[in-house]
């Protein structure tokens, strides 16, 4: 992965004109990438700390989180989100580490939904926060969460997030729904070994709940970083073999139409009279690069063109200098410049850890 620092005129457009106008009056180009794909979505971390260690994010041992004064402040956050937002960004993703386990996150909410032009506001969390925390952010503007659950037993729950609680989690699920977060959607992370004979039981969750759950299959990121437990064997299940395995016990399923605002890259199915419904996200078997339109902002200020790889810019510096309007567009535009035309094999996959991402 290569990290820039930014400077003026590293944008893939000719940018220079921008500079020239006055305050208030930048025209509202859009950010858009060498293959012609508009950016139109920013996932924005917030932390890179977590109150969980799942094995497939997290690396063995100890973790030293980032110092405070390290990580964007909300306004530096809502500067960057107004930016995006002025230049045709029109949905944003809070993730971490654990968003939740960052004070005030609220406020951010707030400044983010408050922008004109925003379609949608939502949220990544491991979920056992949450129950304290879904109401305020309903009240804040968030529109919907995300939440991780990995397996449905107890024990495995806990084995796979280094400790996690399963009431916790669903006490979290089930406040966000009294909340009015909806979709409520459920990510399912299918570890080849680990927990693929579940994606039945979890699958039939759609049944009686307004959920959406979601089989995503695992990446390996991070594997040459030494994350030792990702090394140690763990192997992502195609969706397809997924798929089948819901089918041969639950019946045949039924597509629903993609929605792009709020289903993102899943193909979404639904079981017989169910309530809810089930995604699956096939990043590995069918990599979904040729609609992507997001990029992602790290809590410490570099905006990274791909989850995968491809290049990043900080702008940490240009946030606390007197960087204006014109220059945050530029660093944006020139993260896209950077994104390939589609992610390589995962064996050329070589830095980051999922929690500094944001996933």
């Amino acid at each position: 992965m290569t990290a820039h620092s930014f400077s003026p005129g590293t944008a893939g457009v000719s940018l220079s004109r921008l500079a020239q106008r006055e305050a208030g009056a930048i025209e509202r180009l859009p950010i858009i990438d060498a293959f012609g794909r508009q950016v139109t979505y920013l996932r924005i971390s917030v932390t890179d700390a977590c109150n969980l260690r799942c094995v497939y994010c997290m690396p063995a041992g100890t973790v030293d989180w980032l110092p405070r004064n390290e990580l964007l402040t909300y306004e530096e956050i809502a500067r960057v989100a107004q930016v995006a937002a002025n230049h045709g960004v029109n949905k944003f993703r809070i993730t971490g580490g654990e968003p939740l386990a960052r004070s005030g996150l609220p406020d951010l909410i707030r400044r983010i939904y408050r922008i004109p032009g925003i379609r949608d506001v939502a949220l990544t969390t491991n979920g056992t926060l949450l129950a304290r925390h879904a109401l305020a952010l309903k009240e804040a503007g968030l529109s919907r969460v995300n939440v991780s659950l990995d397996s449905l037993i107890p024990e495995r729950y806990s084995a796979i997030t280094g400790g996690g609680r399963l009431d916790n989690l669903w006490e979290g699920i089930d406040a966000a729904i009294r909340a009015g977060l909806s979709p409520v959607k459920v990510n399912v992370v299918v570890l080849k070994g680990v927990n693929e004979g579940e994606v039945s039981e979890m699958a039939a969750l759609s049944l009686n709940r307004k959920i959406e759950v979601r089989f995503i299959e695992y990446m390996p990121l991070g594997e040459s970083n030494g994350c030792s437990r990702v090394a140690s064997g763990f192997e992502h299940v195609p969706s397809s073999e997924t798929k089948a395995r819901i089918e041969a016990k639950l019946g045949v399923l039924a597509h629903i139409d993609h929605d792009s605002t709020f289903a993102g890259p899943a193909q979404r199915w639904k079981l017989p009279d169910s309530e809810g419904s089930i995604g699956f996200i096939s990043a590995m078997s069918s990599p979904f690069c040729g609609s992507c339109n997001r990029l992602r902002l790290t809590a410490q200020g570099e905006i990274r063109s791909c989850l995968l790889n491809g290049g990043q810019v900080s702008i940490k510096a240009l946030l606390r200098g007197d960087g204006g309007e014109h220059r945050i567009y530029e660093a944006l535009q020139s993260a896209a410049m950077m994104r390939p035309r589609e992610h390589q094999p995962w064996t050329r996959i070589a830095d980051g850890q999922m929690h500094m991402i944001g996933g």
